[in-house]
């Protein structure tokens, strides 16, 4: 959720007021429970990082260290103790520490949100079924410069790789599994 993509004043954001809306609503109900919330960036310092993609894609050059456009959008409200990966390919597992990351804190599952659709989420969904975690793909807080390829993205990424769910959907399993283990934690303390 980098302004990059967010804002359409630069070549690879565009209009998501939609796929905002929803992360806001999980960032919070993520905050709310304590479970951990990791951010990534694309940044290319120099020529050299992620060539063949950026030959491809022409328009990644503008992710620089110091552009406003690998800024998180402001209206993550991003808090310090929320890690940013950076990264330069499409994937947030690929040359980061983002595995290591989460399994130092003992995660056993995912929700992936982000943009695009086509590009980023589907590869870090896709690597993050290939390290063993069962991965939800947030639906509506995810989004696409291209609706047929959003749309084609997520029914490929449920057929093959990871559940596809709405945020409310989402919050509503978050919230059962906390009250939950809230009450395992009441009852174990009662013995």
């Amino acid at each position: 959720m980098i302004r990059g993509f967010t804002d359409p004043a630069c070549a690879l954001g565009h209009e998501c007021p939609e796929a905002i809306a929803a992360n806001q609503k999980l960032l919070a109900a993520f905050r709310r429970n304590h479970l951990p919330v990791f951010f990534t960036t694309v940044v290319y310092s120099d020529d050299e990082q992620a060539s063949v993609f950026r030959a491809k894609l022409p328009a990644l050059d503008v992710l620089t260290p110091d552009s406003e456009w690998v800024q998180i959008d402001p209206a993550m409200q991003r808090r310090d103790d929320e890690p940013l990966i950076e990264k330069q390919w499409a994937s947030g597992f690929h040359r980061t520490d983002l595995d290591r990351r989460l399994r130092g804190l003992g995660v056993d599952s995912l929700v992936v949100t982000g943009l695009t659709t086509s590009g980023c989420v589907r590869a870090t969904a896709v690597d993050g079924l290939q390290y063993n975690y069962p991965v939800v793909v947030a639906s509506d807080a995810v989004s696409d410069r291209n609706l047929d390829a959003h749309q084609a993205n997520l029914f490929d990424l449920q057929a093959k790789y990871t559940e596809v769910s709405a945020s409310d959907d989402i919050i509503a399993g978050i919230e059962e599994v906390m009250i939950d283990e809230e009450v395992e934690h009441d009852s174990a303390d009662a013995t």
